[in-house]
């Protein structure tokens, strides 16, 4: 059991600070205004589902797509890291706000044409869930992971199997919490304070990009000695 507790533990240390579920709120929020609240909760909830799907397909199937188109686990790890530096470096240093991303203009530019049924409009799979939450940097670390842990090595079979899902449903729940909760959440630190927390997330996500770059640089060194 304490084995599993690590797993998850190492698991959620990871994704949180890729899946960042505060810059979904004020995305949630800039894109939801107009929605009633058994809209947002209904576009909360379908945002959940999506992240979880997301990420355990991602998991399962990624050493598929390495396999097929022929990506080396270091390359897969330089590649990933520098993604993930990319985002933690806008994130640090942001150019644009969260309400001005291009995703959130398209999907904004979807609700202004239907201005009387924002209902028909759905946010919760772009942006939200993809890239708000489940972006690039957050797939290119989990098929890393998925690849290169090995069973009954780094762990037992039965955790690598459980550990990933439990990962994958508690972020979804922690997005849905709060996104149900934004109003709250916005009333209570407000925009400064979700965008000095996401500065702290971009400072980790550089430091985590980087030393996934030195890994994979590592590997590729190892491998030609």
């Amino acid at each position: 059991m304490m084995t599993l507790l690590n797993a998850i533990g190492w698991g959620l240390l990871i994704l949180l600070p890729l899946a960042n579920p505060l810059t979904a709120v004020a995305m949630f929020l800039s894109l939801a205004d107009d929605m009633n609240f058994q809209q947002r909760n209904r576009q909360a909830l379908q945002s959940a589902i999506y992240v979880f799907l997301i990420m355990l397909i991602t998991w399962f199937a990624g050493s598929a797509v390495l396999n097929t188109f022929g990506i080396s686990i270091p390359g897969l790890r330089i590649a990933g890291g520098m993604i993930v530096a990319f985002i933690g470096f806008r994130m640090l240093f942001p150019v644009q706000q969260v309400h001005e991303a291009p995703e959130v203009q398209h999907k904004q530019d979807e609700l202004d044409a239907t201005p009387h049924s924002p209902q028909t409009v759905n946010i919760a799979f772009v942006p939200i869930a993809m890239p708000g939450t489940a972006g690039p940097g957050t797939i290119a670390v989990i098929i890393s992971t998925a690849a290169s842990v090995k069973s009954g090595v780094d762990y037992p079979a039965w955790i690598l199997m459980v550990a990933p899902v439990i990962c994958f449903v508690l972020v979804a729940i922690m997005l849905w919490l709060a996104l149900r909760c934004s109003g709250s959440i916005m009333r209570l630190i407000g925009r400064g304070g979700i965008e000095a927390l996401s500065r702290l997330m971009g400072f980790l996500l550089v430091c985590m990009g980087i030393q996934f770059v030195i890994n994979g640089i590592v590997e590729v060194a190892t491998h030609l000695h």
